[in-house]
């Protein structure tokens, strides 16, 4: 059978593509690498799906290389000695299913930094090919289709939006945003009402928000997060025009000069096969698209498939920033109240998201992950660095869990891309297909860590208003694996970028590429709402041509 469309990936990027068009009549297959899970397969153990980590795969069969800078030279690391997983969710949905869901969207100046500030020097910042007018419609539509719930906070920096307020009410909030909120207006700070795309009322087959307390690094299990899997493939099969094959590893694509042809896979058990279709679309998350592109050189393509450019691989962008941390107990709040489980914090600073002499960023506010096993792994040791044992022990792991919550704040600066931050891939080092694996190099921009500790300034401020205790700051230049864009960025001219301004090949007509890969820069955010609005602009394109 020759299919419409193939996609390969099943999450943020690739979801819209199959959501839209399966209603257009067209016949879509989607190659997922993992398994296919469901709400009733995800539970909140710790020990399954974050200590071995049963959704991706072992890092000795398949792996990652990173390149980091020590000691004045770029050196290279297997992810099977560090484990440093870059696995990201590898079942239907995707990461989707896995992140928290702070959603927020680029702004207009997000869409032409360097035109705004310039290009840094060491930088290669570039405009992008469209505007925030076209995609903010989009943004509309993934509110209401893939769900986000919220109150919209008007700030100096608020994009411009269609509608007033957001699809969804506000989910329940924490007591601890009363402290939050006054600290805010006694320093002259906005306290803006993150949106996230978790549902506060039932929708379709999914239920309402049951308020778990394990959000970010769990699938939920009433489906009222927005994930790919939960708000658009579970609609897309209904149509019966998709038809998902799990356990799919696509290693390859072959084309001629103009057009894909076919894609090659591996299945579970190791057995080679290969589809045909007349349209492409990769949504693998950013380091495996350009990996496989990069795969996939042929006697039209010897630097790797749509790699006229020689751009595939190149400009990675994740997000830089760090962390920050305090401590609260009953003389902050009352007992009931600061430990009143499951209700979100949903506060951020976005005063500084823009400054007059650079970019600036988001600070999400948090309370700390609530997994057990890594909070008692933390009192394990007194204040000295002694281990402890026994009472000692046991003493310290209740006092700490009993008597005190930690809030952390998340940075979030934009990855300013340059040429020590790329994918590539490597003869010498294949995973058990014998398939050469990604090698990350992680070079971060200076400004990043300059952005990151100006920001972290402004999160200490509120947290000392808030009368916090043992307050820690901790900034890195290390990326999230879990946040990748870039590799494949889109724009105008052939010659510098991989794809045009729909996410198209400027070298073959129909290959897509719907990830978050096609960004020239990601904004001081997380980029899944970004990608999902992408998406569905592409979609709509798709539905033109096909």
């Amino acid at each position: 059978m020759v299919y419409d469309i193939c996609i390969i990936g099943s999450g943020a990027g690739a979801g819209p593509i199959a959501y839209e068009l399966t209603k257009e009549g067209k016949k879509v297959l989607i190659l997922e690498k993992g398994s296919i899970y469901n709400e009733k397969d995800f539970s909140k153990d710790e020990i399954a799906f974050v200590r071995r980590n049963i959704i991706t795969p072992s890092l000795q069969e398949q792996y990652h290389t990173i390149e980091e800078f020590v000691d004045n030279k770029w050196m290279k690391f297997p992810t099977y000695e560090t484990g440093w997983s870059w696995w990201n969710g590898n079942i239907l949905g995707g990461s989707s299913n896995f992140m928290s869901g702070y959603f927020h969207r680029l702004k207009p100046k997000d869409f032409r930094l360097k035109s705004e500030y310039g290009k840094l020097e060491g930088s290669n910042i570039e405009d992008w090919p469209i505007t925030y007018d076209d995609l903010e419609k989009y943004y509309t539509k993934v509110e209401e289709v893939v769900g986000v719930s919220g109150e919209v906070t008007n700030y100096k920096h608020h994009e411009p939006r269609s509608k007033k307020q957001y699809a969804y009410k506000p989910l329940e909030e924490h007591p601890i945003t009363k402290l939050f909120d006054k600290a805010c207006k006694e320093l002259n700070y906005t306290s803006y009402k993150v949106p996230r795309a978790i549902l506060s009322q039932a929708k379709d087959h999914r239920n309402v928000c049951y308020y778990s307390n394990f959000c970010g690094s769990y699938g939920c299990s009433s489906g009222a997060k927005g994930s790919s899997r939960a708000s658009l493939l579970v609609q897309a099969l209904k149509t019966e025009n998709l038809i998902i094959k799990s356990n799919c590893f696509v290693y390859k694509l072959d084309s001629t000069k103009t057009e894909v042809t076919k894609a090659y896979y591996f299945t579970k058990e190791g057995t080679k096969k290969s589809i045909q279709a007349k349209l492409f679309v990769v949504a693998a998350q950013a380091v495996e698209t350009s990996r496989l592109l990069l795969n996939s050189k042929n006697q039209y393509f010897v630097n790797g498939l749509a790699n006229s450019s020689k751009q595939v691989g190149k400009n990675m962008i994740f997000t830089g920033g760090g962390i920050g941390s305090a401590e609260f107990d009953k003389t902050n709040l009352e007992y009931k109240e600061l430990f009143t489980q499951g209700l979100f914090v949903n506060r951020a600073l976005k005063d500084w998201y823009y400054t007059k002499e650079f970019k600036g960023g988001t600070i999400d506010f948090l309370f700390e992950h609530a997994n057990p096993i890594r909070k008692a792994n933390l009192y394990k040791k007194d204040e000295q660095g002694k281990l402890l044992f026994g009472k000692a022990l046991q003493e310290n792991i209740y006092n700490n869990f009993t008597k005190k919550r930690v809030l952390n704040f998340e940075i979030f600066t934009d990855w300013t891309p340059n040429d020590n931050c790329f994918v590539s891939v490597d003869e010498k080092y294949k995973d058990k297909y014998g398939i050469p694996v990604a090698n990350i190099r992680i070079g971060a921009h200076p400004q990043d860590l300059k952005v990151a500790n100006f920001l972290a300034q402004k999160g200490k401020d509120v947290l000392e208003q808030m009368g916090a205790k043992n307050i820690k700051l901790e900034m890195s230049s290390l990326p999230s694996s879990n946040l990748q864009a870039g590799g494949c960025r889109f724009g105008n001219n052939p010659k510098t970028s991989v794809l045009n301004k729909y996410c198209q090949s400027h070298d073959l007509k129909n290959l897509f590429i719907t990830d978050g890969s096609f960004m020239p820069t990601g904004g001081s955010v997380p980029h899944t709402w970004t990608i999902y609005a992408n998406s569905f602009r592409v979609a709509d394109y798709i539905k033109t041509i096909i």
